[in-house]
């Protein structure tokens, strides 16, 4: 007899004896959640662990607080689908926005990344006892810190295609990838904090790719953060992709959304992104940062940025302005990331700030090919053209740059000279070519250059072979070289 046909006869005789109100009573409806732990990888130095949360009552479960402790020498270093705190080695979990309701028969889950190799004692779930006896594994469990994990969990050999289709997979992966391999993504959403932390080489870089339909969501930030950003345990950044100190890597194809900031490279030279779709983000899209030098972006789209912080809602960013140097600065103080090019991309509408923002201490860019739609800059954090170029060297040419209301719109090109010395010419020795700029009727100058005195000894050139239309001044405010 099925659970519901035995409750309605357990009502008819309770009726029949007076009693129907003391059943119904007793079979109130309400929630029931256990919590599952398992092991979805195992490699060397940690593991990959995944909490799925069942609700076995008759209601809706609203949210969930997931407690357990991990025995020392192992520490949570990422997590995803969650807001994780820590005490000394007791761990909290609570759901994120999105997946606190487990309807009855439903579930959830979230994940985390380890340094060390113990496993999850104590777990409670809303202060009663996760359930299900101890914690399975579908791998075998390592035992001793110089033990092998088996042949299925260890790293791929170099070279090989390791293909994912979960957040969790996709951690698992970038935590164990190797120089010359490539991580295949999926279609399908993957909500979490993706960290990549291992150098690719010159001769055997690095891959991730899959299609703009494989997209990547991070829910974050939480946790409290370190005075400088650094992948830290207990806090999630909130990047949708972060590199940091991870050179040599290439990042193809798919779509990074709904984060705080899109895709960060620290210290991670020689990174390509290349056919990546990045929108619908809090502050700025793509960022080379840490002298994040001799990289690329190229074929790429960027739109909607600058939803929380309009006016740090930069497309691309390169390097880091001065007051930031104590934390980005790693060549001298100066954030290096020099030599960046950005390539045939389309940036715009809605970026709320500059659709590139070149900052100073970096040099010898290029900037060409590029579509800027400036419709929806805000105006804020004086963001009010498509390109700032505080840096030195660069080269931009066969750019299209287009405005339209709304917004708020100064000049198509800009440059700045902050900190300029004679033996650091910031905001100088930049060249304009072959560049077409429509200002719709708003933009005073095509090309605004600041200053020509700061730059007496490496001049700014803008050459003849620039357009404008529907300029208030005209194409430059200095005189125009043939």
């Amino acid at each position: 007899m099925t659970r519901k046909r035995l409750l309605a006869a357990i009502a008819v005789a309770a009726s029949a004896a007076g009693l129907l109100g003391a059943v119904v009573t007793a079979e109130a409806a309400a929630p029931s959640l256990s919590a599952a732990f398992t092991q979805s990888s195992v490699w060397d130095s940690g593991y990959g662990g995944k909490y799925t949360l069942t609700n076995l009552g008759d209601a809706n479960s609203t949210q969930w607080t997931v407690e357990f402790d991990l025995p020392a020498g192992t520490a949570v270093t990422t997590s995803w689908s969650s807001v994780l705190t820590r005490a000394g080695q007791h761990y909290k979990v609570t759901n994120a926005g999105f997946n606190g309701t487990v309807k009855p028969g439903g579930s959830a889950s979230f994940g985390f990344n380890t340094s060390g190799p113990g496993l999850p004692t104590g777990c409670t779930i809303n202060g009663s006892p996760c359930g299900g006896g101890a914690p399975t594994t579908t791998t075998a469990p390592t035992t001793t810190t110089t033990s092998k994990p088996p042949a299925t969990t260890t790293t791929v050999p170099s070279g090989d295609v390791v293909d994912v289709g979960t957040a969790a997979e996709l951690q698992a992966a970038l935590a164990a990838v190797t120089p010359g391999q490539t991580i295949r993504l999926a279609a399908g959403t993957y909500r979490g904090s993706f960290v990549a932390t291992k150098p690719g080489t010159a001769a055997a870089p690095i891959t991730v790719t899959g299609p703009s339909t494989a997209v990547l969501i991070n829910d974050g930030p939480s946790g409290e953060a370190p005075s400088c950003p650094a992948p830290t345990a207990g806090w999630d950044s909130g990047y949708g992709f972060w590199l940091y100190g991870a050179p040599y890597w290439q990042l193809k194809g798919f779509t990074v959304q709904e984060s705080k900031k899109g895709i960060v490279a620290d210290n991670s030279h020689h990174t390509v992104i290349e056919g990546v779709r990045v929108h619908k983000i809090d502050e700025e899209a793509v960022h080379f940062r840490r002298s994040s030098a001799d990289s690329v972006i190229r074929d790429s789209t960027i739109s909607h940025t600058g939803l929380v912080q309009a006016g740090y809602g930069e497309g691309v960013y390169l390097g880091s302005a001065n007051s930031n140097w104590a934390c980005h600065g790693n060549s001298g103080g100066v954030d290096r990331s020099d030599r960046i090019q950005v390539l045939n991309n389309h940036i715009g509408p809605y970026v709320a700030a500059e659709a590139i923002d070149v900052k100073e201490g970096t040099v010898d860019g290029v900037i060409r090919g590029n579509t800027f739609d400036g419709q929806g800059v805000s105006g804020q954090n004086s963001a009010d053209s498509w390109v700032d170029v505080k840096g030195s060297g660069y080269v931009i040419e066969g750019n299209t740059g287009t405005f339209a209301s709304p917004g708020t719109f100064a000049n198509g090109y800009e440059t700045h000279n902050p900190g300029t010395t004679p033996s650091f010419p910031n905001g100088c020795g930049n060249v304009w070519r072959d560049n077409k700029s429509d200002l719709g009727g708003v933009g005073q100058y095509a090309i605004k250059i600041t200053s020509t005195s700061k730059c007496s000894e490496r001049p700014n050139v803008v050459y003849a072979s620039n357009t404008v239309s529907r300029a208030v001044n005209g194409l430059t405010n200095i005189p125009v070289t043939p």
